[in-house]
């Protein structure tokens, strides 16, 4: 939703002294957020809050998360059961890792006010983590190793598989948090921003050090388990390049995005 765009509250946004550039340029709920912060928690001031029409700001974002929260939680349950009931301890540990990463969204949530769109696409990066690690493919389906994991698969043999597919789409979707985060870094000192080269780099380079955190963990894995998944160093080259590809295409959706929209600010400098 971009208040600009809406009738009902254009008229009230323009008189607010907060908000009103807000309804000038078009700005989505979170960018009008943004404008309107004023501590490191986000919390808006109750004069922006009323014209928004929100009573609780911090109740307004929490409630956010209820659909996705849930949605998480439950194949988490799911996963933690069958990792349980086949005595999988490696997957246990990345069960413990992801608790640890959902903690860390929330917390990052709870400062720049994700889109939703981006909590959805990590829960689905979740899922099809938890999936790939505990789906078996069918005999006969090409697979990399002797486990016939999901992650095994070769989409395309010898040339693409179900573990690229994933580390690309995952840290897209960092690299399109990183952009939030970034945004609002700067949104509390310049107004709103647009995506200029330096700041995609930036965000794009971001993303990929999360990727290089994700193999860290993989390599504490080999250490800590005597029988992993995990691959060699092959493995982890492509899997790098896998976050390239991801973390580089959301940069350039981003900025494509960015510079198409009508009424955007004046870029930041870069």
């Amino acid at each position: 939703m971009r208040f600009g765009d809406c009738a009902p509250l254009r008229g009230r946004l323009r008189t607010c002294p907060v908000l009103g550039e807000a309804a000038a340029r078009s700005l989505t709920v979170n960018e009008c957020l943004l404008l309107a912060g004023s501590s490191r928690r986000l919390t808006v001031n109750m004069q922006a809050a009323a014209y928004l029409g929100i009573s609780n700001v911090r109740s307004f974002i929490v409630d956010r998360l209820w659909p996705v929260a849930s949605f998480t939680a439950a194949y988490l349950s799911g996963s933690l059961l069958v990792a349980l009931m086949r005595g999988n301890l490696e997957f246990l540990l990345y069960i413990a890792v992801m608790l640890i990463l959902i903690l860390a969204v929330w917390l990052v949530h709870r400062h720049v006010v994700l889109d939703d769109a981006v909590l959805w696409g990590l829960s689905v990066w979740g899922l099809a983590h938890m999936a790939g690690g505990l789906l078996l493919v069918p005999e006969g389906w090409p697979v990399d190793a002797e486990s016939r994991v999901l992650y095994s698969w070769w989409i395309f043999p010898s040339r693409l598989k179900y573990d690229h597919v994933v580390h690309a789409y995952g840290f897209g979707m960092a690299t399109w948090m990183c952009w939030q985060g970034l945004c609002a870094a700067i949104s509390r000192r310049a107004g709103h921003v647009s995506p200029t080269l330096g700041l995609m780099i930036l965000s794009a380079t971001a993303g990929m050090g999360l990727g290089a955190l994700n193999e860290l963990v993989e390599f504490a894995a080999t250490l800590l388990i005597p029988e992993t998944n995990v691959g060699g160093y092959l493995n982890t080259g492509w899997d790098l390049v896998a976050n390239l590809v991801g973390a580089t295409a959301a940069a350039i959706i981003i900025w494509t995005h960015g510079h198409a929209r009508p009424g955007r600010a004046k870029d930041v400098e870069e």
